[in-house]
């Protein structure tokens, strides 16, 4: 039964690869090498084995290498947006605040007008008071003379029915006549001062409601501005808040650090202070130092951010070849990215370098310490174009993808440690892609 089976087998192979023999001539002899048909079926399994793995190799690279750059493309054109977005929010800022500082001009300039008018306004009043007053004093004298008045014409008339007294009672009445009218002529001065006085007085409530309307609608206006501008500081903070805080790290206690730190031009921004003559402090100054502070904040965030590793030291095409976390019973403390060799490697954040030279397994190392306590490394280099002690920035080429060390290809083994315990990097490369 076996033979048989053998026999179909061979019968078969016979057809589908006929035996062959390849001859091998020389000047004396001429030899050949018999190719049976199992030989033959081999050959052509293996030939067919490395064909297909050539084709999912290729297909698997040429996948890989279409997916990471669709997404640092991809990455790119989000970092773009969002330079946009934070120009135009940084260019309406200022123009925003440019209008807060005139509306607060405007506002103090009323004041100044309201001020002076309602001096006026109590001088009037004063004035007023005082015509009244003297317009009093002239009523009561004014009475006091026609009763004086009446008392002459009295004695007159007595005199006149005396012989003798007619021409003295003629003169006495003529100067009562002539005090009379003098006495009629101020009083009605009086009068018509104190009637515009009191046109002066309305005139000027008038022009006093006026004024508060404006002002009223003034600060409506101010209102609207502070708010708007509260609402885009509050939209430019929150994303670099929720970056920090998906890294793991305090905002808080690093604004604070870098608060601490701060030596760049400037310095953080001048409260602004308006005169309140002495009163309650002024609402809108508040509102406007309130918003200086967040300017301020987000200044400082932006200092942070450099400082802090939150970009990918790799820039070209590269494929995820390993993460972080337990590999073959050890933990694989950082991240490794595959690339060729020689494809440059960029700093993540500012920073000194450490250390740049051969490190056993890492191969050519380069250290670099940042400020909160982190670090990160870069290892397997094939080339370091960086010096122990160097300063370096964010995005600046450092060295060049190797697989120097203990290392099975060409790639860049990347870490952050903070305190000296390795995190992973990815944590802050994604929290840095959501913002950047």
């Amino acid at each position: 039964m076996r033979s048989r089976l053998a026999m179909a087998v061979h019968t078969r192979l016979e057809k589908r690869f006929p035996e062959k023999r390849l001859f091998i001539r020389s000047d004396t002899e001429t030899r050949f090498i018999r190719l049976r048909p199992s030989h033959q079926l081999v050959g052509w399994s293996v030939a067919s084995l490395l064909v297909g793995w050539s084709i999912i190799s290729t297909a698997v690279i040429l996948m890989d290498s279409i997916g990471a750059g669709n997404f640092r493309a991809q990455a790119q054109r989000d970092q773009i947006i969002y330079e946009q977005r934070l120009n135009a929010l940084s260019t309406e800022r200022d123009a925003r605040a440019a209008e807060a500082v005139a509306a607060q001009q405007r506002f103090s300039s009323a004041l100044e007008q309201i001020s002076i008018m309602q001096s006026a306004l109590l001088e009037t009043e004063d004035k007023r008071r005082e015509l009244e007053t003297g317009l009093d004093v002239v009523q009561a004298t004014l009475r006091d003379t026609m009763q004086d008045v009446k008392a002459t014409r009295l004695e007159l008339e007595q005199l006149a029915a005396e012989p003798g007294s007619a021409a003295a009672g003629a003169v006495m009445s003529a100067q009562a006549d002539s005090t009379v009218d003098l006495l009629a002529s101020a009083l009605a001065e009086t009068a018509a001062e104190r009637d515009k006085i009191a046109a002066d007085a309305q005139f000027a409530l008038d022009s006093a409601a006026e004024t508060q309307l404006e002002l009223r609608l003034l600060q409506d206006r101010n209102d609207d501005i502070f708010r708007q501008l509260e609402d885009a500081m509050t939209v430019s903070v929150e994303p670099l808040d929720k970056m920090f805080r998906a890294a793991g790290m305090n905002p808080d206690n690093m604004i604070s650090q870098v608060r601490r730190g701060y030596s760049g031009s400037g310095g953080p921004l001048t409260p602004l202070s308006f005169s309140t003559r002495g009163g309650a402090p002024d609402p809108n100054a508040e509102r406007a130092n309130g918003i200086l502070n967040r300017l301020d904040e987000i200044n400082l965030y932006r200092i942070a951010a450099e400082k802090a590793p939150f970009d990918t030291p790799v820039k070209a095409a590269y494929r995820f070849t390993s993460g972080f976390g337990q590999r073959w019973g050890r933990l694989h403390a950082g991240t490794d990215f595959a690339a060729p060799v020689g494809t440059p490697i960029y700093a993540t954040a500012d920073g000194v370098v450490t250390n740049a030279g051969w490190s056993s397994g890492y191969g050519r190392l380069i250290k670099i310490q940042h400020e909160f306590g982190i670090e990160t490394r870069y290892a397997h280099l094939s080339a370091m174009r960086v010096k122990v002690g160097q300063r370096v920035s964010r995005g600046e080429r450092i060295g060049d993808m190797g697989n120097s060390g203990r290392s099975t290809g060409s790639h860049l083994h990347y870490e952050v440690r903070v305190g000296g315990t390795p995190v992973n990097p990815m944590t802050y490369i994604r929290a840095g892609q959501d913002v950047f």
